[in-house]
């Protein structure tokens, strides 16, 4: 994903489902994916029987996409996934949601996972105080995520708090938008991930 530079609505109409990729633009009249539901390209519009192969792998690349990570870096989720106890589909999702990127997304704090990770990147949040800048880092329960004051006049994040009225953020996630800050209650379960996803088709392509 680091490397992708082709438009992104192009990604959700090749994986058949919004991936919330460009924020507010794909709650708009604007969203490609509305006004074009169908595959990019040529032979787009065409009905394609897909194999269980097929179904697999653009399951998992539209995971891969949702969160914006590298191959490597999925499959390095899945393995760890895959040893940890619990089931291992429920597990991928989970790490995938405590991810920094992810979480100042749900916030509310950024509109788009990428613009949470370019955020992190240039240093515009603490965690537990201590300012952070890799959007991969896992968060714990009981970790507090927060724009210093010097901060919070960049024009993005000052809209955090329109962003949060209108969105809200999951169960597992506490709000402060006055104060620029969110707080983790609790370990994201496999229900607070409303996005529709099925593991169990990745699960079954990496199992191979």
């Amino acid at each position: 994903m680091a490397k992708y530079n082709d438009s992104k609505c192009r990604l959700c109409r090749r994986e058949g489902s919004k991936l919330m990729l460009k924020g507010d633009r794909c709650f708009s009249e604007k969203c490609s994916f509305d006004q074009r539901p169908y595959a990019p390209g040529q032979h787009g519009r065409a009905r394609k029987k897909a194999s269980d192969y097929a179904q697999q792998l653009r399951e998992k690349q539209k995971v891969r996409r949702i969160y914006g990570v590298l191959e490597a870096q999925f499959r390095n989720y899945f393995i760890k996934a895959d040893k940890a106890k619990g089931i291992t589909g429920h597990n991928l999702l989970t790490t995938l949601e405590r991810r920094l990127d992810n979480v100042i997304y749900r916030l509310g704090f950024a509109q788009s996972r990428q613009q949470a990770r370019q955020l992190v990147r240039h240093g515009l949040f603490t965690l537990n105080g201590r300012k952070v800048n890799i959007p991969s880092l896992l968060v714990r329960v009981g970790d507090a995520v927060e724009v210093p004051e010097k901060k919070r006049k960049v024009p993005v994040l000052a809209k955090a708090a329109e962003v949060i009225g209108r969105r809200g953020s999951p169960s597992w996630l506490e709000t402060d938008a006055a104060a620029f800050r969110g707080h983790v209650r609790a370990l994201p379960q496999r229900e607070d991930i409303q996005t529709p996803i099925n593991e169990d088709l990745i699960v079954e392509l990496y199992s191979k």
